[in-house]
């Protein structure tokens, strides 16, 4: 339990004491600054603590916004602190300097004095923003009775019940979902549920509509159709319950980020089973709805991280962008336009229902490319036009981005010496096209397609020789994605063997989701996957040449070159699975929630 200290007795009415049992703390009171030194030395050093002035006036949520968000070490607002485990010693600290200049009596502000410090000592104090939420130390009868009637013209559930609606989200999700998705979220909340049950609940729904998909049937497309669009709900409460009852979590953010991936790519599959029981292999257009879909997503990603801190991060195309944000109807037509995940979702939904699968993938593959081709344009745009210095920790997010292997690591410890001939954009560019130029190009199986790909390993080790600090070099993962993953889709769709490209469904789905797990890594704040891993699935590089090398070699044997997908799949999903539910199951990363990609 988390102890909350009262640096006074509380006011002749206050429900001030109350208010922070029902928030999970066991309350002890001070007499003054000293006492509460004191108290503070008592409670165990992995719990946290709140410092609470007893003249505190307002919300109970502002209370909560400020005492009980697991994601920052240290909270503040008027009349109360807190600390976690790891800002207990700064505390301490800024406690004893606070009794030594001597604020120690009721009419001092304590709480804002050691917050203050806590500040000045390094520690990032979180000042969640209220809005119309009160939370005031009033310092006279006539101030405390302004306050209470502050407080009562505030209906701080109506406040919560709108917070937990994720400010910035796609039309769709907005005015048809989000009107009653957080009412559910309140539902879970009262039952104990948390977002990570829901989370798995959303999954299971999906995987039910999948199966629904894959039995060909109209009844069977109309419930998928159903159960797509409910387990899309669910996937907005969960996020919504973690903002209602703030219960955020490293591992509810994995979760919430990957399992969005796996239900959509599971319904995919769902999809193509149906309409193969129906006589039509959409096989490639699943999987070229997947490669393109994951694509477009590394962009966003990639583009987000070589921008994160960069300095005078400015340019005409970005201030052009905001002022079309200030037109209200262009918020929704820009967000729209790019079929977001609200969107896309109740599309495939509505198209699964009353269509085929075959009209699902190509209506799909349209609209993203649409949407793929304007975001990623705009961004050209804003990258070329800004006058920005990237930083080390930029460059080193997009080489992990990259997910380059042993072989690209040789080539670039050779050119590392030499210098790089071009810019990494460009070397991966040339990389990628002729790649994907030589696989379109050369019959299933020619030996001179792994020439190629032993090309784009030395190119593709050339392009990240040197740190990825260009204006575009953003475009490098994504340049490396859109040619492994092509590539796989281009050998099984030209193979003889009927089962090659769902063996190739499997193989980049877990490639895939190894390279989501690295973005969400970064994000997180621990950094990329371990090194070993990058070596053990051979980095992208790596991958590409076995698979050129595997089509080669098992052109003339049958279904021998399916069987090597399919063994080259599990391996990948093996390895990279095991690893990231031992990592985030036993992370130390700080509790964070997923915001989901509007995409």
């Amino acid at each position: 339990m988390s102890t909350a200290i009262l640096t006074g007795p509380p006011a002749p009415g206050s429900s001030l004491d109350g208010d922070l049992r029902s928030l999970g703390f066991d309350v002890r009171t001070a007499s003054d600054a000293d006492e509460a030194g004191a108290l503070l030395a008592t409670v165990p050093a992995g719990e946290r603590v709140a410092l609470v002035d007893p003249r505190f006036v307002g919300h109970l949520h502002a209370l909560r916004l400020t005492l009980t968000d697991p994601r920052f070490p240290a909270a503040a607002a008027p009349g109360a602190l807190t600390a976690q485990s790891g800002a207990r010693p700064a505390l301490v600290r800024a406690l004893t300097a606070a009794r030594a200049d001597g604020v120690a009596d009721g009419t001092d502000d304590l709480t804002g004095t050691v917050a203050d410090a806590l500040d000045a000592d390094g520690v990032a104090v979180h000042r969640p923003q209220l809005g119309t939420l009160v939370a005031a130390v009033p310092t006279d009868a006539e101030a405390r009775h302004r306050a209470r009637a502050a407080v009562a013209a505030v209906d701080d559930e109506a406040v919560r019940l709108r917070s937990a609606v994720k400010a910035h989200d796609g039309f769709f999700t907005t005015f048809f979902i989000s009107p009653y998705s957080r009412y559910i979220a309140r539902w879970c909340a009262r039952r104990g549920l948390t977002p990570n049950q829901v989370t798995t609940a959303s999954l299971l729904t999906a995987l039910i509509a999948a199966g629904c998909a894959a039995t060909g049937e109209r009844g069977g497309y109309i419930a998928a159709g159903v159960l797509l669009l409910v387990s899309f709900v669910l996937d907005c409460t969960d996020g919504q319950l973690a903002r209602y009852a703030l219960k955020y979590s490293t591992m509810g953010a994995w979760l919430d980020a990957t399992f969005d991936r796996a239900k959509e790519y599971a319904f995919y599959a769902g999809l193509a089973l149906g309409a193969a029981r129906n006589g039509d292999d959409v096989w490639a257009l699943a999987l070229g709805a997947m490669v393109l879909m994951t694509c477009r997503h590394v962009v966003d990603f990639s583009f987000n991280e070589a921008n994160h801190d960069a300095t005078a991060n400015t340019s005409p195309t970005a201030a052009l962008s905001d002022r079309l944000d200030s037109l209200g109807w262009t918020v929704w037509a820009r967000r729209m336009i790019i079929l977001p995940i609200g969107e896309r979702w109740a599309m495939i939904a509505v198209l699964t229902a009353v269509t085929n699968p075959r009209i699902v993938f190509w209506a799909l593959i349209i609209g993203c490319a649409f949407g793929a081709c304007y975001t990623t344009a705009g961004r050209v745009l804003r990258s070329l036009t800004r006058k920005a210095k990237r930083t080390d920790r930029a460059a080193q997010a997009l080489a992990d981005l990259a997910d380059s292997g042993p072989l690209a690591g040789v080539v670039g410890r050779a050119l590392g010496r030499t210098g790089r001939l071009a810019p990494g954009v460009v070397l991966a560019a040339i990389a990628t096209g002729a790649l994907l130029a030589g696989v379109l190009a050369r019959p299933f199986g020619d030996r001179q397609t792994v020439v190629v790909a032993v090309l784009y390993v030395v190119l593709a080790g050339a392009a990240v020789a040197r740190p990825l600090k260009g204006a575009l070099d953003w475009l490098v993962p994504p340049l490396f994605r859109a040619a492994e993953y092509t590539t796989v889709l281009v050998l099984a769709a030209r193979s003889d063997s009927p089962h090659a490209l769902p063996a190739a469904f499997g193989l980049v789905a877990a490639v895939a989701y190894h390279h989501y797990d690295t973005v969400y890594r970064i994000r997180g704040g621990t950094g990329a996957p371990p090194a070993w891993l990058v070596r053990v699935t051979g980095g992208h590089e790596g991958r590409t040449l076995l698979v050129t090398v595997l089509a080669a070699l098992l052109a003339d044997r049958g279904d021998d070159f399916t069987l090597a997908l399919t063994a080259l799949a599990v391996a990948v999903a093996l390895v990279v699975l095991v690893e990231s539910i031992r990592f985030w199951v036993s992370s130390g990363a700080p509790a964070v929630h997923d915001e989901g990609e509007t995409a």
